[in-house]
């Protein structure tokens, strides 16, 4: 059986696309047959990120995460983010028989949102981290593209999936709100870009659902719109199904796991037209996509019952996991001149 080794930088109690990604990527290899061991956070001390304590950043040495390295052997290696656990692994990853890497996060723009350093400097970055691996997924080819022309090379497909029996239409409702309902899930900081939806002059009512550090001052400055914090299971996909239109937007999100979960739940979809929703969305007919998001929302309340729950179904999580192992096993054989 071969063995996958994982290392992370985002982990539970987190809870984000990354992390989800993982946990899904994990419950579905193991059918295919690959064993899966996890390096996180969660084996070290740790402080918080500076201006976002819900992230944990570990305490790691570079022998202490070499040593745990040898000690789980594996026959693969991927990095899932460019953190202290991944920099380290990256390093002792580098003597042994390479790494994969995943393209999970647009990293510099999330932290040019918040500090004065030029996107430029963090790119040159993430090229050298991403480029020394074999290969690196991302999850559309909207963003390869766009990576490509920023001197990344070596990418390969990895999409995402979503729970179908999970996230359906058919939850009873947990809230009484004047419809229709606009929506939104997802992690409440400043490069998601959630005062845009905000803002906007809609019918209805505004459903926010997560946690974040900008969640305390939303919910101060928008009385009007409902904030549940962060909700999962049975009780966040009921959430979803309440919905009416899901509004997102983010214009930095690599993929967007929560438009998947949307559209499972039969909500169409209102973004912007950038990377992500073009690749799930597209052409489709689950959704809108408009640079005017008050207009691309309104026009969804128009699409029939059916659509985007159609849509949805096109994502599988075995599909997802396969294409995986696929790239990673493949980036593995030899090549001429490696």
């Amino acid at each position: 059986m071969p063995k996958l080794l994982i290392v992370t930088d985002a982990w539970r109690p987190q809870i984000n696309g990354v992390v989800r990604s993982i946990e899904n990527l994990v419950e579905h290899l193991g059918p295919l047959g690959v064993e899966v061991d996890i390096l996180s956070p969660a084996e070290f001390r740790t402080v918080p990120l500076p201006g976002y304590p819900e992230i944990r950043l570990a305490l790691a040495t570079p022998r202490a995460v070499s040593r745990r390295i040898e000690q789980s052997d594996p026959d693969y290696i991927q990095i899932a983010t460019e953190g202290p656990l991944g920099l380290l692994a990256r390093r002792a990853a580098l003597k042994r028989n390479g790494f994969t890497t995943s393209y999970h996060t647009r990293f510099p723009e999330y932290v040019s949102a918040r500090y004065p350093v030029p996107e430029s400097w963090l790119y040159a970055f993430m090229r050298r981290f991403h480029n020394a691996g074999r290969c690196c997924l991302v999850a559309t080819d909207s963003l390869r593209r766009e990576l490509e022309a920023k001197g990344f090379y070596n990418l390969e497909i990895w999409s995402r999936g979503v729970d179908t029996d999970l996230f359906r239409p058919d939850h009873p409702a947990p809230l009484d709100l004047p419809r229709p309902v606009f929506l939104h899930v997802g992690r409440i900081a400043v490069e998601k870009n959630i005062e845009a939806f905000l803002a906007l002059d809609l019918p209805g009512s505004k459903l926010v659902v997560g946690d974040g550090p900008q969640l305390a001052d939303l919910r101060r400055r928008y009385p009007d719109v409902t904030f549940t914090g962060a909700k999962s299971g049975a009780e966040l996909a009921a959430l979803y199904a309440m919905g009416d239109v899901f509004v997102f937007p983010s214009r930095t999100d690599t993929f967007g796991m929560v438009l998947l979960e949307a559209l499972a739940s039969d909500v169409p979809v209102a973004a912007y037209p950038v990377s992500g929703p073009l690749d799930i969305i597209g052409d489709s007919g689950a959704g809108v996509l408009d640079e005017d998001l008050a207009r691309a929302a309104l026009a969804c309340l128009a699409i029939p019952e059916g659509v985007a729950r159609a849509r949805s179904l096109a994502f599988s999580w075995p599909a997802c996991a396969q294409q995986f192992m696929d790239a990673v096993v493949a980036s593995y054989a030899p090549h001429p001149g490696r």
